[in-house]
């Protein structure tokens, strides 16, 4: 999956915060592409009627949020020539089987975690050419285990899983961003953080980069245009400040936390040279041509030049005999000793050739 591969993958949300305008959804597609961020996302939903019951209090402002499908395929591909991957939510299974059948294009589709076990959202999401986003924020192990199984059992494998949930105001106790970890390793599927941290919270962004220190290099954050103000979803919405903030701060979290690898890098390389930087083996005092090396004649001292001996080849040196004198300060190496460099046996290192004794 292409957002796996990104050192950063920030996706804008728009959710419904546009309250059915659609000149306010292209406003903010503008804006999520001039801050930078790699993916827009998009809340579809294409019949009221298959996402609620007819009696449900929010169905008849819900319907007035509705575009059409022809309203989606235009938005869509005005989003694909801003250079932003398109990530859609979809609602009903009428809005899958739109982007399935319409061709659009679209990088992943979602999985709300209130329909994370939808058996026909799920069927449905298993046709899509790409990735599938499982929301599992507020979600049983179980409930994420029956959705992860039945879209490999019908061989769909690429699967994303999309960690956090809404909740005002958000508790920092209740992210929990190492229960993110554990179900990141339980499934073996990569994760990515939702953040829903209060819009007016001073750490706001802070809070949003933290999962980037534990290697998540995908966020998901809610952005508006007008900051503060109260629209649908605005609660954890943030303005092109902040986000190009978070933006900021996630890459330098990623860099600071680095890959990993026990290996050195070419500055710790350097400091780890003995002699200017690390300890080395000088004479303690002064010794003569034929004298041997011993604890009392050795010591550690940082040193102007480098030498060619690590600090603990000290002992490999006790007993040798010097083949000139040393003065005192004097880096020691193995060209000033009487040194054999004697072939190792086989048997040094194991127990063949060596007689078991009885």
């Amino acid at each position: 999956m292409k957002i796996l591969h990104r050192d950063v993958y920030i996706i804008g949300e728009t959710a419904c915060h546009h309250e059915g305008d659609i000149d306010y959804l292209y406003k903010m597609v503008d804006d999520v592409a001039e801050i930078g961020l790699n993916a827009v996302k998009f809340h579809s939903l294409l019949n009221p009627d298959s996402y609620m019951q007819s009696n449900h209090p929010l169905i008849q402002e819900i319907k007035k949020w509705t575009f059409s499908r022809k309203q989606w395929g235009e938005i869509i591909e005005y989003s694909n020539k801003k250079h932003l991957d398109v990530i859609v939510l979809c609602n009903d299974v009428e809005s899958l089987e739109h982007i399935n059948k319409d061709g659009l294009h679209v990088s992943a589709v979602e999985v709300h975690s209130s329909g994370l076990n939808d058996y026909f959202l799920l069927k449905e999401a298993v046709n899509f050419h790409g990735t599938v986003i499982l929301g599992v924020g507020g979600s049983t192990m179980e409930e994420v285990e029956y959705a992860c199984n039945l879209l490999k059992e019908n061989s769909k494998c690429d699967i994303f899983l999309m960690y956090g949930f809404q909740s005002y105001p958000t508790s920092y106790a209740d992210i929990n961003l190492a229960k993110m970890l554990k179900i990141k390793d339980l499934f073996e599927l990569p994760v990515g953080y939702a953040d829903h941290t209060a819009y007016d919270d001073p750490n706001n962004e802070i809070v949003s980069c933290m999962a980037a220190m534990m290697g998540i290099n995908v966020l998901e954050k809610h952005y508006t245009p007008d900051f503060g103000k109260e629209r649908i979803d605005f609660h954890s919405a943030v303005g092109k400040t902040q986000m190009l903030r978070i933006k900021e701060l996630m890459s330098l979290a990623l860099t600071v936390r680095g890959d990993g690898s026990p290996g050195m890098s070419e500055p710790e390389l350097k400091y780890g040279n003995t002699g200017p930087i690390k300890k080395a083996i000088v004479a303690k005092k002064s010794i003569k041509k034929g004298e041997k090396l011993s604890l009392d004649n050795l010591w550690f001292k940082r040193t102007e030049e480098e030498s060619s001996l690590k600090q603990n080849m000290l002992l490999q040196l006790i007993g040798l005999e010097t083949t000139r004198d040393i003065e005192n300060d004097e880096i020691i190496d193995f060209s000033k000793v009487k040194y054999d460099f004697k072939r190792r046996e086989t048997s040094d290192f194991t127990h063949i050739g060596k007689k078991e004794s009885n």
